[in-house]
């Protein structure tokens, strides 16, 4: 028995190689069976053709801009980070986002053959805006936009536990910190800290031992009783690749204002994002924010 697999390639090849052989046989019959009018074309209602044709077109275009917006999120340059400004799901409106040259022949921090992840753009410039309507904090602006040391000590809550941080800090080579901070409208109190050190490899061992420890919230944060590990923290979605986050929320019963807070190890840097409001502090800002921050250390 022939397999209709290797029939068909037969027929198909003798109908395109011998047109003279199957000629006759269909002019014989012509001659022999009475001549019948063909009946006439059905003729298509071209308003319903051209709808169809418009409704693919539409479909076509729609797929193409779907694969360049995908497609361009993926492939964003250092000069191109996106502000997220959607503001109908609560998140803020940033303004446009660039992140800082790179001193010439210098790599990026996650750049092969940069072992250390060193920032050798300006950790000033590194720190996310505030967004439309904000108003700064002033505190936060340091000398020459250097923030001290013991500005960033009093976020901790035990004197204990900023004099132990402090003697880790001079004890790891504590380079400079960067700060940026503001108040929104909503009563928003937003505090984003850079440190930077000599290494990452001093940031890898600081962040696991004191931020992002097995069953540990780090060290207690001013304002807080109790804070857990940030379950609901869309982290897939809101990961930058080679950045390691350790993410919390204050826990119920809290007082009267509740406090989010993030660790970001990013190279040679540690960044610190705090949010608190009175009530509740919103999950959606204090995820925007810490993705943003997270992809200008990226």
């Amino acid at each position: 028995m022939t397999e209709p697999a290797t029939t068909e390639p037969a027929v198909a090849e003798s109908a395109a190689t011998e047109p003279a052989a199957i000629e006759p046989a269909v002019t014989e019959s012509v001659a022999t069976e009475p001549v019948v009018d063909a009946p006439p074309p059905v003729r298509k209602d071209r308003r319903a053709l051209r709808a169809a044709l418009r409704w693919t077109a539409a479909v076509v275009v729609f797929a193409v801009v779907g694969a360049s917006a995908a497609y361009g999120i993926t492939r964003l340059e250092r000069t191109d980070v996106p502000g997220l400004s959607t503001a109908s799901d609560g998140r803020w409106v940033y303004p446009e986002i660039t992140l800082p040259p790179l001193p010439s022949g210098s790599p990026g921090p996650f750049a092969d053959g940069n072992t250390g992840g060193v920032h050798y753009a300006d950790l000033r410039a590194l720190v996310l805006p505030a967004p439309e309507g904000a108003t700064e904090d002033k505190a936060l602006r340091g000398s020459d936009g250097w923030l001290a040391p013991r500005v960033l000590l009093t976020e901790f809550a035990e004197a204990g536990e900023r004099d132990t941080f402090r003697q880790k800090l001079v004890d790891d080579g504590l380079r400079h910190i960067a700060a940026r901070g503001w108040t929104t409208e909503d009563g928003t109190h937003t505090r984003i800290y850079l440190l930077r050190f000599e290494s990452a490899a001093v940031v890898d061992d600081l962040f696991a031992a004191d931020f992002a420890a097995f069953s540990s919230s780090g060290l207690q944060m001013r304002g807080t009783e109790q804070a857990e590990v940030d379950e609901d923290f869309p982290e897939q979605a809101a990961r930058t690749e080679d950045i390691q986050p350790a993410v919390y929320v204050e826990s119920e019963p809290y007082g009267a204002e509740q406090v989010r807070y993030a660790y970001l190890a990013a190279g040679d840097t540690l960044a610190l994002i705090m949010q608190s409001r009175k009530g509740e502090a919103l999950a959606v800002p204090f995820q925007q924010t810490v993705t943003l921050q997270g992809q200008l250390l990226g």
